[in-house]
């Protein structure tokens, strides 16, 4: 009959106690770090969606002013008319007709209209 010893376990018992110590550490350490990576993740996430609503705030204030400036901006100024040269030219013939131009301010004011 074999005698069963009492006291310190023998090697195969350490070892299987360490086995078993060792993968119940491993199985802890990794729910841990998946528990960590999951919360990390969740502050990146509720980071991403504070950001996007600052930027989305800043996009509607920046419409609403360029909506504002535009409604109180006063409305461009109009070219004035282009003027017809032909008319132009019979208007001072009419004034030189009526003696109100002599022939040089006839002829220099006929020559800038020109282009002469």
């Amino acid at each position: 009959m074999m005698r069963r010893r009492v006291g310190r376990p023998g090697l195969l018992g350490m070892a299987a106690r360490t086995a078993v110590v060792a993968g119940t550490a491993t199985a802890v350490s990794g729910s841990v770090q998946r528990r960590q990576a999951g919360k990390a993740q969740d502050q990146q996430m509720a980071a991403a969606e504070q950001q996007q609503e600052l930027v989305d705030q800043a996009a509607a204030q920046a419409a609403a002013q360029m909506q504002a400036q535009q409604q109180y901006a006063p409305p461009p100024a109009a070219a004035p008319p282009a003027e017809d040269p032909m008319a132009k030219l019979k208007q001072l013939g009419e004034l030189h007709a009526q003696g109100l131009l002599t022939d040089e301010e006839f002829s220099a004011a006929k020559a800038k209209l020109l282009g002469i």
